[in-house]
């Protein structure tokens, strides 16, 4: 018999940690490779863990509820082949030796464990359980933790954090007063902190924000603080593609059995301006800019929810406007039913939004990162606007459109943040009304 580590998978590249919802099969029973083993979660898409072997699951090593971080070994899986328990023995010495190094940073072990536990999972930020495990038998309160400033991915605490913060604790009673070993003193204020709960004026309703929800919030928040967020502006005359997509639509349902939306003309103008201007498919690390080679476009969906997921089509560029539909609306339908894979949403080098979709006719949408732009598409409008023809300006109806274009004023500046939207509406508006299908 041999033990191989279940491994939680990258699941992208701004993607570090996901939580754990549900374990689809139970310590002791027996599985099969490619079997769905456990469901887990991100800020961006739900999916499934398979198993990389035939075999049996010996140890549940991350709990329903809990974080792990990407690599991190979520269960022991017993297969046939070569001997060796050898990985447990290691895993319970080491299990074994982790207390008694931890004990004299402690100075005291509070066996509050349980209890602790489950404040730490009724806080609103996710911590890994090594990071529960140690602030339980160190005895570090829930508002305490939730004070504690975070290194991680995201501001997450991370164990060196917990350990730094427990070192500094100890040791500045020791320094000032040292007959005062114990902080039980420093500890009381903190345990008083449980803020009384919250009065609210009027009849209310309160509702606690889900796990997608707070995730989203999070990556949201982190943009902003992350890319100085400029908008540019630009409105386009769509008459032609209008025209265009009335005249073949019925055919082309018919002919392909998919619906063509406005979705992947959008995606196609964009594309081509990508080509024009490449810098503006890159990303940053550090000092460093990531100029991407591919082109791989995410398009943001609402979901049943009310949630947003943003999945990515890759390579975008090799589509021709057949291929491009049927993939925009293979991926939007099943974003809806919550099937999409976590490698069809990881990625992405820039993002559209389609804001019209909601009868809006501006919107200034946040960045997706690590991507440095996205463009919000508004609500395509039939309205009087000036025609310049060879004989002098008339007026007439057409159908125009507001294109919103954010970019992160950092590596992306007003010149070429500017050109690159009013390049996509160039090739908008040039759309070819003859064009064949």
């Amino acid at each position: 018999m041999a033990e191989i580590e279940l491994i939680l998978p990258k699941m992208g590249e701004s993607v570090a940690e996901a939580t754990i919802t549900t374990w689809l099969k139970k310590e002791g029973d027996s599985i099969e490779s490619e079997e769905s083993v456990v469901e887990i979660a991100t800020d961006k898409v739900d999916s499934e863990v398979p198993a990389p072997e035939d075999g049996i699951i010996s140890k549940i090593l991350v709990q329903e509820g809990e974080v792990a971080k990407v690599g991190q070994a979520i269960a022991i899986i017993t297969t046939e082949g070569g001997a060796s328990s050898a990985p447990t023995q290691t895993n319970e010495s080491s299990a074994e030796t982790t207390p008694s190094v931890a004990a004299p940073v402690a100075n005291a072990a509070t066996p509050a464990a349980p209890v602790a536990q489950s404040n730490y999972n009724d806080s609103e930020r996710f911590y890994s359980p090594l990071v529960k495990n140690i602030a339980s038998k160190e005895g570090i309160s829930v508002s305490e933790l939730d004070n504690l400033k975070g290194t991680g991915n995201n501001g997450r605490v991370t164990k060196a954090d917990i350990l730094d913060y427990i070192d500094n604790k100890g040791s500045a009673p020791q320094q000032t007063t040292p007959s005062q070993a114990p902080a039980a003193p420093q500890a009381k204020p903190e345990a008083v902190k449980p803020t009384p709960a919250k009065s609210y004026s009027g009849d209310v309703e309160i509702i606690q924000m889900d796990r997608m929800r707070k995730l989203i919030s999070e990556h949201m928040v982190k943009s902003k603080h992350t890319s100085p967020h400029v908008t540019s502006f630009v409105e386009a005359d769509l008459t032609n593609m209008v025209l265009w997509r009335n005249k073949v639509k019925s055919e082309f349902e018919k002919r392909e059995g998919e619906k063509i939306t406005f979705t992947p003309l959008f995606i196609e103008a964009i594309v081509k301006a990508i080509k024009d201007f490449p810098m503006i498919n890159i990303s940053v690390d550090g000092d460093n800019i990531i100029r991407k080679k591919n082109i791989n476009i995410g398009m943001a969906a609402a979901l049943p929810s009310g949630n947003l997921i943003v999945p990515v089509i890759k390579n975008v560029d090799r589509y021709n406007l057949v291929g491009l539909a049927k993939a925009v609306n293979d991926l939007a339908r099943r974003a809806r039913i919550n099937k999409l894979t976590p490698d069809e949403i990881q990625d992405g080098t820039y993002t559209v939004t389609n804001v019209g979709s909601f009868g809006n006719v501006l919107g200034t949408p946040i960045i997706n990162q690590p991507q440095v732009a996205i463009m919000a598409t508004g609500a395509i409008i039939k309205k009087p606007a000036v025609i310049e023809t060879p004989s002098g300006d008339t007026i007439g109806i057409r159908h125009m459109m507001f294109l919103s274009h954010s970019y992160d004023h950092r590596v992306v500046d007003g010149a070429l943040g500017g050109q690159f939207v009013r390049r996509v509406a160039d090739y908008l508006e040039n759309f070819d009304i003859n064009r064949e299908i």
